[in-house]
């Protein structure tokens, strides 16, 4: 049945009947009118590149780029939600050896692995699939203008999704403020978080005055896990160590020196220089245990 040819009053018909089917029921229906089961089910001619119990992974009749696949699993899912987490494993896993398969076969510099999922995400057909494409540099394809928000958009965003996410896996309680006992009494202690920018080389605590000097606009807050596993170093506010500063001179520093060690006598030279040639004659001689020549690193690049 297509749509498209019903009249106004069947199509009238066709909605109320929708309206009343059980999740079941509507899940049949959409299966029956889906042109990629009716590819699953051999109905619909396709060229087919793999197959297995779960899925089936075919080229693309209209492609965004030569090689372009549809890894499409058997069981009919209208969007990702509803596809449970054993296929999902199995398809991305099928996806990866694939993607490998086109790097190495279409001499690809990169794959796009991507998913339409739901309308306005680019999804054209009710019956969900990954698409594999093959890249390589400068071609064009998918091309986005781009476009910047502010730090603290992208605070506020994060906050969301991570609330989220935390009450979905489980995590929020060990994220929640811990009471904190002080003089008996317990208190809620705030989880600490750190201040820098995209160009700081640096964190600080909020109260830094380093902190204070970086508009509001170009603040990135971390929170203690983020900031210590990222490349920026610490800053003392944080450390509580202070920089040394080097005030002596490189010539008094050299007198020093000098003036502090012990006076060798020409005996006591010449051993010492006997001892280092012996030493670097060995050297030369045998090859240490663990050294790699040139040779064996440019073995690495062959």
């Amino acid at each position: 049945m297509d749509p498209s040819q019903l009249t106004e009053e069947q199509r009238k018909q066709l909605e109320e009947k929708l309206k009343n089917m059980s999740p079941e029921e509507l899940r049949e229906f959409q299966k029956q009118q889906c042109i990629f089961c009716q590819i699953v089910n051999g109905k619909i001619p396709s060229k087919k590149v793999y197959e297995d119990n779960f899925c089936i992974a075919v080229l693309d009749i209209n492609p965004a780029a030569k090689g372009h696949m549809l890894v499409i699993p058997k069981e009919h899912y209208a969007i990702m939600p509803q596809v449970d987490d054993d296929t999902l494993g199995h398809l991305f896993m099928i996806s990866r050896h694939l993607s490998q398969i086109l790097l190495k076969i279409m001499k690809s510099e990169g794959t796009n692995i991507f998913i339409a999922n739901g309308p306005a995400a680019g999804q054209r057909a009710q019956h969900f699939m990954i698409h594999l494409i093959p890249r390589k540099d400068g071609d064009g394809i998918l091309e986005l203008e781009e476009k910047l928000i502010t730090s603290e958009m992208v605070g506020k965003i994060k906050s969301a999704v991570q609330e989220k996410l935390d009450q979905i896996l489980g995590l929020g309680e060990s994220k929640k403020e811990k009471p904190k006992k002080i003089a008996g009494e317990e208190i809620m202690e705030k989880p600490e978080h750190f201040i820098t920018s995209a160009t700081a080389k640096r964190f600080h605590k909020e109260k830094c005055a380093f902190a204070q000097n970086i508009p509001e606009d170009k603040k990135i807050i971390m929170d203690k896990q983020e900031a210590f596993e990222s490349e920026k170093e610490p800053c003392t506010c944080v450390t509580g160590k202070r920089i040394p500063l080097k005030k002596e001179k490189i010539g008094s520093k050299k007198v020093e020196e000098t003036e502090s060690k012990p006076a060798t006598s020409r005996k006591e030279k010449k051993s010492q220089k006997s001892k280092k040639d012996h030493e670097e004659e060995k050297e030369d001689g045998e090859e240490k245990e663990g050294d790699v020549s040139l040779d064996d690193i440019a073995d690495l690049f062959k």
